[in-house]
């Protein structure tokens, strides 16, 4: 809530929230100020919204976004690869095999696999990576989809109502992301990551297109968008670097473990860009980043730092080492090769 608004609440009403709060544990829980302003928000939607099917829109995505989050808190730091494409692939395909041998490899490469939790490309990714890798993530519609037998009835599945919050948990808790051929879902979770990721609205991840040997449909498509999208300069040449075409199932599981070879995440602190890498490259190499990556930049050069206060006080990878400089917050298929070039050191 912008602090404006803040100032507005009536102090007895903020009095009777804080004691409320800590009530149901003050200081020892987590967020209180977050929470209050959840209180706060609620409490609005008396005179704010009289309509009692927005309202219950609203309720429903508090809670179904609070469950998710406390479902996958026990393994925050395990990385996770959501797989996506058609709940129609048959078991005899060469599709859903494919998709059985990815999520094997990278579940034996020490990553959790998240599906949609249906048919299809979704129980093979379940079925690759076993149950004990695996979280569903389902979504309750009037005529599909009952959660796969591999998932159904396991601790670690979650039923939606509404897409919104379950794309959300999608692209929230994802560290890359897998997809198979599939329909206008498929389509829409290809566009809505790329979306995300072109406009620094998700943190850039793997996004890897996999379909079987021989397969067209990525090479149709990829086809299509520079084509129509390139061509018309509807995107720039630099959004290319977005995604890759993965060859087979190991080339799809190198694509995304070489992402984290050196890289590990990255934040935004004040004007400041901070990556945190396993390995900072050297004072020779950072000048070449400087020339090679100057187009850029906004403010700062490269150059290694230390922890933040800001990360320090989030306890937020202080083992890691930090480069930082000031990101123009628009090249973000740049940034994508940047994060390359940094995983060779």
């Amino acid at each position: 809530m912008e602090s404006n608004e803040k100032s507005r609440v009536d102090p007895a009403l903020r009095k009777r929230i804080e004691e409320l709060i800590a009530l149901q544990g003050g200081k020892t829980g987590a967020n209180p100020d977050l929470v209050e302003d959840i209180i706060v928000n609620a409490l609005k939607l008396l005179t704010d919204v009289k309509d009692r099917g927005d309202a219950r829109v609203i309720r429903t995505a508090v809670g179904e976004l609070r469950y998710a989050f406390r479902l996958f808190a026990p393994y925050q730091q395990t990385r996770k690869v959501t797989i996506f494409g058609s709940a129609r692939t048959e078991a005899a395909k060469q599709e859903y095999r494919e998709a059985v041998e990815f999520a094997r490899q990278i579940a034996r490469a020490g990553f959790m696999v998240i599906t949609g939790a249906g048919p299809g490309i979704m129980q093979a990714g379940h079925e690759g990576a076993g149950p004990e890798m695996s979280f569903g993530a389902n979504i309750r519609l009037p005529w599909e989809q009952s959660p796969n037998p591999i998932i159904d009835k396991d601790a670690k599945l979650i039923s939606f109502k509404y897409f919104f919050t379950r794309k959300l948990t999608f692209v929230r808790q994802s560290d890359a992301i897998v997809l198979f051929p599939g329909g206008f879902g498929t389509l829409d979770e290809c566009y809505e990551a790329l979306t995300l990721m072109q406009t620094g609205k998700a943190r850039l991840v793997p996004l890897v297109l996999l379909d079987r040997a021989g397969g067209t449909y990525w090479k149709a498509w990829d086809k299509n968008v520079r084509e129509h999208l390139l061509r018309a300069d509807l995107i720039s040449a630099d959004d290319l670097h977005l995604y890759q075409i993965a060859r087979s199932a190991g080339h799809a599981v190198r694509i995304i473990t070489r992402f984290y070879r050196n890289y590990h995440s990255s934040r935004f602190v004040n004007d400041l860009l901070v990556i945190r890498v396993k390995n900072v490259p050297p004072a020779s190499a950072m000048a070449g980043l400087n020339d090679d990556f100057g187009d850029i930049l906004s403010g700062e050069k490269f150059h290694a730092i230390e922890a933040t206060p800001e990360e320090r006080e989030d306890n937020d990878c202080l083992e890691l080492g930090r480069i930082a400089f000031g990101f123009d917050r628009r090249q973000y298929g740049r940034l994508r090769q940047l994060i390359d070039v940094l995983n060779s050191f």
